[in-house]
């Protein structure tokens, strides 16, 4: 693994550790609402202060694109950090949610880590190099046909003048396909698009730090991962994604684009 990606996985890892410790004792520390059903913990305070330390120690010029610190320093090379994607899954006790750690130089997103910390899997992507879980080598689903696909999508739970438009979407996707998933963390759903375990992804509105590593890794591993709504905008600042193998693409999108746009 190159150096970028070596420090991210380390940084992943103790972040899981801080993030385990509360898991494990079936406490979140201190809760505060950031918006409604928005919150932030203080285990996720605590891991996305433990990534940053741990990258910081290494690459002190470096700048840094954080969920709940925001953005931090100048600089051509930005980490790209959601501590606990899944929040919400976290404090219910829910054992499903990771740390997402993404690098990006001069705009373009190199290397992606996230870090299931209970069940211990780390799925790893660097551009141009492919992708692996647990060392092995990654690679999307083949399934050709959306009846026969398991597809993962979200909610826009924090804007509720959304759900109007999300709906019918919804109901089209789960009328053509085979089976549908909701699992709280988009980071994980789109590791497991990239490992094949799901067939495809789709959510509107989501912010930068959710979809920077994932999205890096269905492309390594062979997949495509773009704005829900328009080929050529970028969903790290539109907030909108497909993430799909190459023969779901266009039927997935077909879907999609017959939906009036939502999002943020």
């Amino acid at each position: 693994m190159q150096p970028l990606t070596n420090i991210a996985v380390t940084a992943a890892r103790r972040a899981g550790d801080v993030i385990l410790s509360y898991y494990r004792r079936g406490d979140t520390g201190q809760v505060t609402q950031k918006a409604e059903n928005d919150f932030v913990t203080e285990a996720d305070q605590r891991s996305e202060a433990t990534i940053i330390d741990t990258i910081r120690r290494n690459y002190p010029d470096h700048a840094f694109l954080a969920e709940e610190s925001g953005e931090t320093g100048e600089s051509d090379t930005v980490w790209v950090i959601d501590p606990i994607d899944g929040t919400m899954n976290f404090m219910r006790g829910i054992p499903h949610f990771c740390v997402s750690i993404a690098c990006r130089v001069n705009g373009v997103v190199e290397h992606g880590v996230i870090y299931d910390p209970v069940k211990d899997e780390l799925f790893v992507a660097e551009r141009g190099k492919g992708a692996s879980v647990d060392g092995r080598r990654m690679r999307v689903s083949n399934t050709v046909r959306m009846r026969e696909s398991m597809l993962s999508t979200g909610f826009a739970y924090r804007r509720h003048g959304d759900i109007a438009t999300y709906l019918p979407l919804y109901n089209r996707m789960l009328s053509a396909c085979g089976h549908m998933r909701h699992s709280g963390s988009a980071a994980l759903d789109l590791a497991y698009v990239a490992a094949g375990r799901l067939d495809g992804y789709w959510e509107i509105g989501l912010s930068a730090w959710d979809l920077a590593a994932g999205m890096l890794m269905v492309r390594a591993a062979g997949g495509i991962a773009s704005d829900a709504h328009d080929n050529d905008a970028d969903p790290l600042e539109t907030g909108n994604i497909l993430a799909t193998n190459p023969k779901l693409y266009p039927q997935l999108l077909d879907k999609i684009v017959k939906t009036p746009r939502g999002g943020r």
